[in-house]
């Protein structure tokens, strides 16, 4: 039999659950399986994705829990893996505004990465929403020790929060389009 390639992260993963004898260690096989699956993670090796799965667990929330509150720590973050989950702000007058929806394969909490590590908005689920939950502070420790590993993280997550900008300033340029009359011009 030869040894596995390179090219797929799978491989490096070892065996198969069944070859596992002690539960945890199938538990977090398997996790690293799924963690691989997800195109988040594309292109990490082996190595990389047993890390990840060392920090992880997988996560249920029922339609209308609350994952995190904005301004709360972050120190966690989440990967969608069904459902659909709403982020949302809210405004100094108590208006809540939607910002965006998430659904399968969406990055959750991406603030466990940069200081003051904080949630920027609040997060609750539309509908049972399944998902991996990472310790973001063990994850940031690891990074530390793993360099390539954090680089690869941090350009996953710069993308992620790219992207939440411009939606958000979109969101925001609706919300006061929408609530905010015009100011009379000055002639």
């Amino acid at each position: 039999m030869s040894p596995p390639t390179v090219a797929d992260p799978l491989a490096g993963l070892g065996g198969s659950v069944s070859d596992v004898p002690d539960g945890s260690e199938a538990l977090a096989l398997s996790l690293a399986v799924l963690i691989a699956k997800q195109p988040f993670f594309k292109g990490l090796n082996a190595q990389q994705l047993q890390l990840l799965a060392a920090s992880a667990l997988e996560m249920k929330f029922e339609t209308g829990a609350i994952i995190f509150e904005e301004g709360s720590p972050a120190n966690r973050f989440f990967l969608i893996l069904a459902g659909r989950v709403e982020l949302s702000s809210e405004m100094a007058d108590r208006n809540v505004i939607p910002i965006e929806t998430l659904g399968s394969g969406a990055d959750l909490g991406w603030s466990w990465l940069f200081p003051p590590y904080s949630m920027h908005f609040t997060a609750r689920a539309l509908e049972p929403t399944n998902t991996i939950f990472f310790y973001g502070t063990r994850l940031r420790e690891q990074c530390e020790q793993d360099h390539e590993l954090g680089y690869q993280l941090m350009k996953r997550i710069a993308e992620v929060a790219t992207q939440s900008l411009r939606v958000t300033q979109r969101r925001l340029m609706q919300y006061i389009d929408q609530n905010i009359p015009e100011q009379p011009s000055r002639s």
